[in-house]
């Protein structure tokens, strides 16, 4: 992709892809999810994650698969709050940007 991609866009993407599973998800299929509309390296996600767990928009769990210990995220009240602050925001954005963007005929 040619635009820069802020950290906000990152978080909204992030907690997008989380919310859509009610038990959480873990990073990798996170990053999976994210690379379907934005290249993002694992070490751009986890520094994501880290953040949105102190901002208390994601809690962790471990559960045990394949005798290995896997961390899931999921989204909590507070981040569903902050999705839909991002989701508002970004509606704005996109329909000024498409505004300014779309041919004159």
């Amino acid at each position: 992709m040619v635009f820069n991609t802020g950290a906000a866009l990152l978080d909204a993407i992030v907690l997008a892809v989380v919310s859509r599973e009610s038990q959480g998800t873990y990073g990798y299929k996170i990053t999976q999810d994210v690379r379907e509309v934005l290249e993002i390296s694992e070490s751009t996600l986890y520094p994501v994650l880290r953040r949105l767990l102190k901002d208390d928009c994601l809690e962790t769990y471990d559960l045990a698969i394949d005798g290995r210990n896997r961390r899931y995220y999921r989204i909590t009240e507070s981040g569903r709050a902050q999705l839909n602050l991002y989701r508002g925001e970004w509606n704005s954005y996109m329909q000024k940007i498409c505004r300014i963007l779309e041919e004159e005929t």
